[in-house]
């Protein structure tokens, strides 16, 4: 199982356990999971209404393409530990690793 936490805008933390080899997207679970994500665009990267940031490990997480980087550098609260869902796989990287939800922001 793939474990990681996820902080909420009100700051409260769940732990999610997900499968290994489900082949979603961090947005894609926050969804499913029933958080308060809007996903604009459906994980298009074009909208950052998926904005989360990481708060603890990530270390091993895929690096910021330029296209999320483009989107991400258009937000006000953006930070250099800030992601786009829907351009984070689910998969061993994100073990151990704290992700705040910011996408609600917006």
């Amino acid at each position: 199982m793939i474990q990681f936490t996820i902080e909420d805008g009100i700051g409260e933390r769940q732990t999610l356990e997900i499968p290994e080899g489900i082949g979603l997207n961090l947005m894609e679970v926050l969804k499913a999971s029933e958080y308060n994500i809007l996903a604009t665009c459906g994980g298009m990267a074009l909208c950052a209404t998926c904005h989360v940031e990481i708060l603890d490990g990530g270390d091993s997480l895929a690096p910021v393409s330029d296209a999320e980087l483009d989107i991400l550098d258009t937000l006000p609260s953006a930070t250099s530990c800030s992601r786009l869902a829907c351009q984070l796989r689910v998969d061993e990287t994100m073990v151990g690793t704290t992700f705040k939800i910011r996408g609600e922001e917006h």
